[in-house]
């Protein structure tokens, strides 16, 4: 088993031992600090819940396995040249930079990084990771990353202008937004409709791979829908949650709008495809041809396509380690500094 091998499967175990409660055999006093941030993230991240950062870390505790790990890493090449890479993290849900942080530290190379300042887990895990490596392979930053040799940022179309200005010189990879969307027939199964659910509330729909788009039938009746997503009726006890979902729910019948509405989830027929917190967006489709068609037409707005001949309902919130964002293969360009091209000044 190599260094790095072994590194991320302890990692994986220190997550184990935080949530199942296991002796702490890693690093005690932070795995303690990771878990009690874990259960207080709440006051920085109201979209934090203990829940969902457990989810999110159970999740790796499930893809970082030896057989999963060491398949991921066969295909690619040992990087032979050390390089500094800057790390811009997203805020929305929980670990959700770290599969980029992963990727740096399995390459070899140092990561100048900076979280977003809403998010309080990263900083703890990056101590955690830098405990186990045995050396500083990650470098926390407060101000603008400089002095990387390439850059991976992740964050809104808005922040993106602002990354490609500043690191567009450099090599990169940057992230813009990007929406997924389910595709219904009105066959699917309970089950099937209930891992649709989970897709759609889990982390309250924040992430780039929450369903906020359905595309149905004509005649698509959504009874067994709201059925299905009634596993999930405690998102309104969260106080953001149900202030969008009063506020939205106002404002759609002040205004005449025909909704669907089953008490805390709002359905609103619209060619939009990023839906507002509480409200998924639908739209109707004539036939396979002519979805599939306008969904190729999306091309790189979306992040997740869940149905029949396409990702199976309730996996979208569980990638594994070869599932790139954006379908950009970070290990790829992580693994390959000599095809960089680059018009930073010297």
């Amino acid at each position: 088993m190599t260094k790095k091998t072994e590194g991320l499967l302890t990692l994986g175990r220190a997550f184990r031992e935080v949530l199942n409660g296991e002796p702490l055999t890693v690093n005690a006093s932070l795995q303690a600090k990771l878990s009690e941030v874990r259960q207080n993230s709440v006051p920085v991240n109201p979209w934090f819940t203990p829940d969902n950062v457990a989810y999110a870390m159970q999740q790796w505790v499930d893809i970082l396995t030896p057989d999963s790990v060491n398949e991921w890493l066969s295909h690619y090449p040992v990087s032979q040249e050390q390089k500094r890479i800057g790390l811009i993290t997203a805020g929305n849900i929980p670990l959700v930079g770290l599969h980029d942080m992963l990727c740096v530290w399995a390459t070899g190379h140092v990561a100048l990084i900076k979280c977003a300042s809403e998010d309080p887990i990263t900083p703890v895990v990056v101590e955690l990771i830098n405990h186990i490596a045995g050396e500083a392979r990650f470098v926390q930053h407060r101000e603008q990353l400089k002095e990387a040799d390439a850059y991976i940022a992740t964050g809104s179309n808005n922040s993106a202008r602002y990354f490609d200005y500043y690191f567009g010189k450099y090599p990169h990879i940057i992230r813009k937004n990007r929406q997924s969307v389910a595709i219904l027939s009105g066959d699917e199964t309970e089950d099937e409709l209930r891992g649709l659910a989970s897709d759609v509330f889990r982390y309250f729909g924040l992430g780039c791979r929450s369903v906020s788009k359905l595309f149905v039938p004509h005649d698509y009746d959504f009874q067994a829908l709201f059925k299905a997503m009634f596993g999930f009726k405690h998102v309104v006890e969260h106080n953001r949650y149900a202030n969008n979902y009063d506020y939205y729910r106002t404002i759609y019948l002040m205004n005449k709008i025909q909704i669907w509405d089953n008490g805390f989830v709002i359905l609103k027929e619209d060619e939009g495809l990023s839906s507002p917190v509480a409200v998924l967006f639908y739209s109707h489709y004539k036939n396979e041809d002519e979805l599939r068609n306008h969904i190729d037409h999306l091309g790189d707005q979306l992040q997740c396509v869940v149905g029949k001949n396409n990702l199976p309902f309730g996996s979208t919130q569980q990638p594994g380690l070869s599932d790139y964002a954006d379908g950009i293969d970070t290990m790829a360009f992580l693994t390959s500094p000599e095809t960089w091209t680059s018009n930073a000044p010297s």
